[in-house]
């Protein structure tokens, strides 16, 4: 791993909090990759309470190490930009790993797992003033759809408005749609068949005053192909709290980009915790799959 010195982090952080406004204004912008396709890595998960990967609750606890994964991850050839919230962002800006890269800020992260109000998606990160201002390159919203849940109505507006808002300033507005139900008091399913994925699209493909810059970020399921055509939106797909082959996990990811509609990955756990443990090897893998011929 890459080693990252979390002392000297919050030493700056406390005699100088100044500094994170002008690293942002001194940092190197990102550029689009020739082939038009993204490779994302996620890391806002922490933020919502959710720590787990592949039944370990406590995967990602230790910040130390999550840097250092994600400091592995974003020095990989291909890997374009990273998604994540303020705190993580800032930690790995100070730390000049963002140079050249694009960054997505996660917006609402007041669903926290097993929380009785998990549907309840507050936007309680980024907003999109403080994303131009800083010079990100869009914002990132969680749209759970629960019919049976007037929480629901709430989520809906506000991801419309934030979509109205990141298209005022010219910014990626990145929608994550689910349709979800409440199993038990403490446990919320995302329903991952195709035509519930194929619905919640639909729902979110219409929110704001303007798609024109509208993205979606999307599970794969089975019949993707079937879900991808229910959309013109560029659409990126995510990966996921890891389960199972992770070569036939690769192989569905694979499929599902031959589809025009599917401009690349977001992807969080399942490459910086990888079953292997190789964080670079991961990646690598991911990246010839969106850049082909990059690894």
């Amino acid at each position: 791993m890459t080693r990252i010195d979390t002392g000297a982090l919050t030493r700056r952080r406390a005699t100088d909090p100044g500094a994170v406004d002008g690293a942002w204004g001194a940092r190197r912008r990102s550029v689009r990759p020739a082939d038009g396709k993204l490779m994302i890595i996620a890391a806002d998960h922490p933020a919502r309470g959710a720590l787990g990967v592949r039944g370990n609750a406590t995967a990602m606890a230790s910040r130390a190490e999550l840097l250092e994964r994600l400091a592995v991850a974003l020095s990989r050839p291909g890997v374009d930009g990273v998604l994540g919230t303020a705190d993580i962002l800032e930690d790995l800006l100070l730390a000049g790993l963002l140079e050249g890269k694009m960054v997505i800020g996660s917006m609402n992260r007041g669903g926290l797992q097993g929380a009785e109000f998990e549907f309840d998606d507050r936007w309680t990160g980024y907003d999109a003033d403080t994303l131009a201002t800083n010079g990100l390159d869009g914002g990132k919203m969680l749209t759970r759809i629960c019919l049976e849940d007037e929480d629901t109505a709430r989520v809906l507006e506000s991801t419309g408005r934030a979509v109205t808002a990141l298209s005022r300033k010219g910014l990626m507005a990145m929608v994550e749609p689910f349709l979800s139900v409440r199993v038990a008091p403490d446990q919320v399913r995302n329903q991952l068949d195709a035509d519930s994925v194929i619905k919640s699209i639909q729902i979110a493909a219409g929110l704001g005053a303007t798609s024109a810059y509208t993205w979606l970020k999307l599970p794969v399921v089975a019949q993707m192909h079937r879900v991808l055509d229910s959309t013109t939106l560029p659409s990126l797909l995510l990966g996921g709290d890891p389960s199972g082959d992770p070569d036939e996990t690769y192989r569905q990811w694979g499929e599902a980009l031959t589809h025009p509609t599917a401009m690349g990955l977001v992807i969080g756990r399942a490459l910086l915790y990888p079953s292997g443990g190789d964080v670079a090897q991961a990646v690598d893998a991911a990246v010839g799959l969106v850049h082909r011929g990059v690894a």
